[in-house]
């Protein structure tokens, strides 16, 4: 039997090849559990996908008799595909995202150009979870933050004194997320970040990603009190015009993600393949000029 706990146990699963880190959250062994933001190996060389990441989801959960609840995105990721589907079909759970994926959605299918039945409901996830919304993992109380900008659906998950941000924010020396996909905007993003830095100093952050500079070591759990006082990009004292100048220069600069074009079709999908086509292959399209 286990006990409520303010401080959930979090174990983070490093993937080297899209440097994202999928996180399962629970009480200790035999508890509930929920899985965040996982991945499924996809070479955009060939096409092919491979379950190697997710298989070490699974690993951890079956070695600690986990039960999992949940597996929650915090958005539509542009840059790994999901592996939901996947985890859901080896370890149950329901699949959750924020709302606003609609949006997302609507965007997407007009750029992609997507086939007449795809919906844009959000009801290919089986939940679709609003902001200050609440919902438990067994006995943890988990909390829904929504924090737009980097997408408009973009949500953090509390659970304890545990906040998974997704992509709004990266390790201090790292910064902030890109703002100039479709539908992001730099000023949401800085009142985003503004929201979750207004918790509690010791609130432990969890980032999605990690792109370390100057060779340090891969890391992926800071606190509100460090991202207050050293994130390059929005510490205390960096302004809503310093930002929105610095967010839009940069992101200029960027080139699009190697998976963006994959991994969206598949993502506002819930993780689930493009329709097969009458030689019962599933494609993902191409769109030229469109990005």
């Amino acid at each position: 039997m286990t006990t409520p706990s303010l401080n959930p146990q979090v174990h983070g699963i490093f993937d080297p090849a899209t440097w994202t880190v999928t996180y399962v959250v629970h009480n200790g062994p035999g508890s509930a559990a929920a899985i965040v933001d996982s991945v499924l190996d996809y070479d955009p060389k060939s096409g092919r996908t491979r379950t190697a990441s997710a298989d070490k989801v699974i690993d951890y959960v079956q070695q600690r008799r986990l039960r999992v609840e949940w597996i929650l995105e915090t958005h539509a990721h542009a840059d790994h595909l999901t592996a939901a589907p996947y985890l859901k079909q080896k370890l149950g759970g329901k699949i959750a995202i924020g709302h606003q994926i609609t949006t997302v959605q609507k965007v997407f299918k007009d750029i992609f150009n997507l086939e007449p039945g795809f919906r844009q409901d959000g009801s290919q996830f089986d939940v679709l979870l609003k902001d200050e919304g609440e919902f438990r993992i067994g006995e943890l109380s988990a909390k829904v933050m929504a924090v737009p900008g980097h997408t408009p659906a973009c949500v953090a998950y509390q659970v304890g004194d545990a906040v998974f941000v997704g992509d709004t924010l990266f390790m201090p020396d790292v910064g902030t997320a890109r703002c100039d996909f479709p539908g992001g905007d730099a000023k949401t993003l800085y009142a985003s970040v503004r929201k979750l830095l207004s918790l509690p100093p010791r609130t432990r952050l969890f980032m999605c990603h990690d792109y370390p500079p100057n060779n340090r070591p891969i890391a992926f759990e800071t606190t509100v009190a460090e991202q207050r006082a050293k994130n390059i990009h929005v510490r205390d004292g960096i302004s809503e015009a310093q930002f929105v100048e610095m967010r839009t220069k940069r992101d200029a600069t960027l080139e699009m993600p190697v998976l963006i074009l994959p991994a969206v079709q598949i993502n506002i999908r819930a993780g689930e393949m493009p329709p097969k086509e009458a030689n019962g292959t599933a494609y993902v399209k191409i769109p030229i000029n469109a990005l």
